[in-house]
C-alpha cells in the first residue's frame, strides 16, 4: 500500500504567502461604497441652477414687453376720455393782441403813419399830416349800435395806407383783422369808459400798386367772428 506524499514546510509557507498577496490585491480592487448622499446633493444643486437660469431667461424675455406696456399707458400719450361726456372742438386761437384800450373823451392816441385818433360821445375824430381834423359820427342814425358791425375809412399817406373805422358790439369786441393781398394784419381797438356800445380800430400797411384790401373782420374775446365787410381796391 502506497503512502500519500505530504507537502514540505517550505511549500506550505510559499502557498500562504501567495494567498496573503492575492487577498491584499483583492481588497485593493474592491469597489468603494457609492456616495448616494453626495450625488443627491449635487443633483439638487444642478436643479436649482437650472431653475435660476430659466427664471433669468424668462425675465429677460419679458423686459421688452414690460417697456412696451409702460409706453402704451404712459400719461400724455392718450388723453383720458370720460364716458358720457361729448368731445367739444377746441376754440380758435386768439392772436396775441393788446387788450382794448379805454381812453377818456378827447384823449389822443398815436395810431401810426403820423395819425392821431380821439373819441368823444358823438363819434371818432382823427388827424393826419395832410388834414388836421376829420370826424365820423355815431349819433347821426347811420350806425346801428344794437348789433356787432365794423366800418372802414382809408387814407393814403406817402408810402403808407392808413386804415381805420368804427366798430359796434359792446364790450364783447376784442380785435379786428384786415385781410390784404400781402397777408393779414391785426388791428387794436380803443373805446370810451363804461359801455358805449362802440369804439374805433386802426392800423396801417405799406402802399404799392398791387395792394388790395380784401376783407375787414371783427372778432370777440373768444376769437369768434361777429361782423365783417368787403371793401374795394384802393
Amino acid at each position: 500500500m502506497s503512502r500519500t506524499s505530504q507537502p514540505s514546510p517550505q511549500s506550505r509557507h510559499e502557498a500562504e504567502r501567495l494567498h496573503d498577496a492575492f487577498g491584499a490585491v483583492a481588497d485593493a480592487l474592491a469597489p468603494s461604497p457609492v456616495p448616494l448622499a453626495a450625488i443627491e446633493r449635487a443633483g439638487r444643486a444642478r436643479r436649482r441652477l437650472r431653475a435660476a437660469g430659466l427664471a433669468v431667461g424668462c425675465g429677460l424675455l419679458l423686459l421688452p414687453l414690460v417697456s412696451v406696456t409702460v409706453r402704451a399707458v404712459s400719461p400724455g400719450s392718450v388723453p383720458p376720455v370720460r364716458e358720457g361726456v361729448a368731445a367739444h372742438p377746441s376754440p380758435p386761437d386768439v392772436p396775441a393782441v393788446p387788450p382794448v384800450r379805454v381812453v377818456a373823451p378827447g384823449e389822443r392816441v398815436r395810431a401810426g403813419a403820423g395819425v392821431e385818433i380821439w373819441l368823444t360821445e358823438e363819434g371818432t375824430h382823427w388827424s393826419t399830416p395832410e388834414m388836421d381834423h376829420q370826424f365820423r359820427s355815431v349819433v347821426d342814425g347811420n350806425i346801428d349800435l344794437r348789433h356787432p358791425g365794423v366800418g372802414l375809412n382809408t387814407e393814403i399817406l406817402d408810402d403808407r395806407y392808413f386804415l381805420s373805422g368804427v366798430y359796434t358790439g359792446g364790450d364783447r369786441s376784442r380785435y379786428v383783422v384786415v385781410s390784404t393781398s400781402d397777408g393779414e394784419v391785426t388791428a387794436p381797438l380803443v373805446r370810451l369808459p363804461g359801455s358805449p356800445g362802440w369804439g374805433a380800430w386802426y392800423t396801417d400797411v405799406p402802399l404799392h400798386d398791387d395792394l388790395t384790401i380784401d376783407r375787414v373782420t371783427l372778432f370777440d374775446e373768444h376769437g369768434e367772428e361777429t361782423g365783417s365787410l368787403t371793401p374795394s381796391r384802393p
